[in-house]
């Protein structure tokens, strides 16, 4: 029996004055952040703004999650050998996150950059809380990380998201479908369920985390128009424009 997602109505977050957001920071860069679950098209569109502003000559660097060369091997051999326990995994994303935060992130927000992010740590609060983590012991845990002058958040019904993943991939990897919770012993349908719980998580951090709402049902060229209209207004991107000659 299908599951039915509710729906979420897509509206725009009030804005704050860009210049109080920029005076409450410690550094003169800017954090843009894009979360959802996987299919929601988050990537895609963090990758258009990027050429976007790079083609622009604008001064930005990227990131993802889980790519930090410090514990990647670490957390291959744990999958290879499917050794990881919700609480192992949840640590070595945050040793993956603190480790980039530190040579990364806040180094070039400090040096005044624009960094955009494809996932942040609102992807542990949503995803290592579908495995059973204590939502507050990971906001403890990521206490450290500073907060995004904006987060899109990619929102797709759950069955579309679903397949787009499913008819994209010849197999699930045996983590990335959540085999490891014991839900099923289908991989598409643990997948889907382990998605489903992930989904619950993120919509309830819409309003207490401010993130600012995107249908991933959209086109993809009017919704990257969208989103690069609502990064104008949340961040004076002319301090990372290429300066004049």
């Amino acid at each position: 029996m299908a599951t039915v997602t509710p729906e979420i109505s897509i509206a725009p977050h009030p804005v704050p004055e860009r210049a109080a957001a920029a005076a409450k920071r410690p550094y003169p860069g800017a954090l843009v952040v894009v979360e959802g679950i996987d299919g929601s098209g988050k990537s895609t569109q963090l990758y258009l703004l990027k050429r976007w502003l790079e083609i622009g000559g604008y001064r930005i660097h990227f990131t993802e999650w889980n790519s930090s060369p410090l514990v990647k091997s670490a957390t291959r051999r744990g999958k290879q050998r499917r050794l990881l326990t919700p609480t192992t995994f949840s640590l070595l994303h945050a040793a993956d996150f603190a480790d980039r935060c530190e040579r990364q992130i806040l180094p070039l927000l400090h040096g005044g950059y624009l960094v955009l992010a494809d996932r942040y740590v609102y992807t542990a609060f949503a995803r290592d809380a579908a495995r059973g983590c204590s939502p507050h012991w990971l906001r403890n845990l990521y206490s450290f990380a500073p907060v995004p002058d904006i987060t899109f958040y990619f929102r797709a019904p759950l069955d579309v998201a679903v397949n787009r993943i499913v008819a994209g991939r010849p197999k699930l990897k045996y983590y990335e479908a959540g085999m490891d919770l014991g839900i099923s012993l289908d991989r598409a349908e643990s997948f889907r369920i382990f998605q489903e719980k992930i989904l619950t998580h993120y919509d309830q951090m819409v309003d207490t985390d401010h993130f600012v709402l995107m249908d991933g049902t959209v086109r993809v060229n009017k919704l990257q128009k969208l989103m690069r209209q609502l990064l104008g207004e949340r961040v004076d991107l002319k301090q990372f424009a290429p300066k004049k000659k």
